[in-house]
């Protein structure tokens, strides 16, 4: 497997949308591997493609303790979500900075899987937290979208400071990145 390198904010490739997948084959499969690999070495939870530079409809997820029950979202779409919920969020894009924003606590949506079937799931908490993020990538969208424009812009800075030094920002510990 190959490590991939994953964008960070503000690079405007991360504003790019992903396209949806029609060839099921081992180059998908490869790729969803390689996702997934790097997600689990940057000690993430969620990686959509988009993060690393690849503009498709592709995610792959892993909320489990013991980092043994990946899903891959091909194509997903949100139907329905209920019960909006405040949760706070940090991002292999956005590294070392977590910050509260609004999402919905019970979500059902549609994907595909890395063969093409369509599957229907419903999910809740840190699942539907971690799907409706990573949907926001695919369509260009960040978690630092839902701050203020004052706050981006510092996160912006300490980024790319942070990046010149060849160091993280670091600001608290929280138990996962989406």
């Amino acid at each position: 497997m190959t490590l991939l390198n994953i964008l960070h904010y503000p690079d405007n490739k991360l504003r790019q949308k992903g396209v949806n997948i029609h060839a099921f084959d081992e180059k998908l499969e490869r790729t969803a591997n390689d996702m997934l690999e790097t997600m689990y070495q940057s000690k993430g939870i969620g990686l959509a493609a988009v993060q690393v530079n690849l503009p498709i409809r592709l995610i792959v997820i892993d909320i489990s303790e013991s980092r043994n029950e990946p899903l891959f979202l091909v194509n997903p779409s949100i139907k329905e979500k209920k019960d909006l919920i405040t949760f706070e969020e940090g991002c292999l894009s956005v590294p070392g900075f977590y910050e509260k924003v609004e999402r919905y606590n019970l979500i059902n949506f549609t994907y595909q899987d890395l063969d093409g079937v369509t599957h229907t799931m419903n999910a809740e908490g840190l699942l539907s937290v971690c799907v409706q993020h990573e949907i926001d990538h695919l369509d260009g969208k960040l978690f630092v979208d839902y701050i203020s424009q004052m706050k981006r812009d510092r996160i912006a800075k300490k980024i790319k400071k942070a990046e010149l030094n060849n160091t993280t920002p670091s600001r608290k510990n929280v138990p996962y990145n989406i």
